[in-house]
């Protein structure tokens, strides 16, 4: 399978992985769409892919292609029609004086650290127990460090300088792309959702367009916290529509 109108596209190759257990809906499987070689997914092209609904995992640029289920939609925020709710206002004004430090997409132990904390509070059934923790951090870095395209972590520190949160983000041609945040969970805080406000904002500043948020998915409460965050534009049927 290739990609038509775009010629960096074109020399892609791209293939459907064995199915494997759903991280969103239980008692289904998924498949993906891999794009192939990865070495040719650099910034244009993957700024080309974005468009089509593909995300990135460490070099991996993929594609929801499950043969009996269409429940990811792609989502993606228009950031200079963005209107944020009262709480959204609050939860900036309340986190806006983190100081906000960007940095190139590398392992740092200290966001490692956090990472695992996050992981282990949110997400204890992504974290095997029994894995010794080199083998979580290799993970780590292929998940969030390695990149081919223009990637930056973004740390959130507060007035002690004790780090509150991390935000791994991709720069494509139109707009940002939210990877993946984490954060302190032993806070009483709206970290998440000013992370998002926080990349909002800042691709305002960069005279981007969209915000990328990965999917949405109807049925998933972890998907949910998505639409609190409006206009957004949802792929469908390979058009992006508000």
């Amino acid at each position: 399978m290739t990609l038509p109108n775009d010629a960096p596209l074109q020399k892609l190759q791209f293939y459907v992985t064995t199915a494997y257990t759903c991280g969103y809906l239980p008692k289904k499987l998924a498949q993906s769409l891999i794009a192939t070689p990865q070495t040719l997914v650099d910034g244009r092209v993957y700024s080309g892919l974005i468009q089509q609904g593909f995300r990135r995992s460490g070099k991996f640029a993929y594609r929801p292609h499950c043969e009996h289920c269409n429940a990811c939609i792609s989502v993606r925020l228009p950031v200079h029609a963005f209107e944020a709710t009262r709480s959204q206002q609050r939860a900036f004004k309340k986190h806006a004086p983190l100081q906000a430090t960007i940095r190139e997409a590398s392992y740092d132990a200290e966001h490692f650290a956090l990472y695992l904390t996050y992981q282990q509070q949110r997400h204890p059934s992504s974290l095997e127990s029994a894995m010794p923790q080199e083998d979580e951090a290799t993970q780590y870095q292929q998940f969030l460090c390695q990149s081919n395209v223009d990637s930056v972590m973004v740390e959130f520190r507060d007035a002690q300088q004790q780090l509150k949160m991390v935000s791994v983000i991709d720069i494509v041609m139109d707009g940002l792309s939210a990877v993946y945040t984490f954060y302190d969970t032993h806070d009483k805080a709206s970290y998440g959702t000013y992370s998002i406000l926080w990349q909002i904002e800042w691709a305002k500043q960069l005279g981007l367009d969209y915000l990328y948020l990965g999917y949405w998915i109807a049925d998933s409460q972890k998907m949910a916290y998505k639409q609190q965050f409006q206009p957004q534009e949802k792929l469908i049927e390979g058009v992006w529509v508000r």
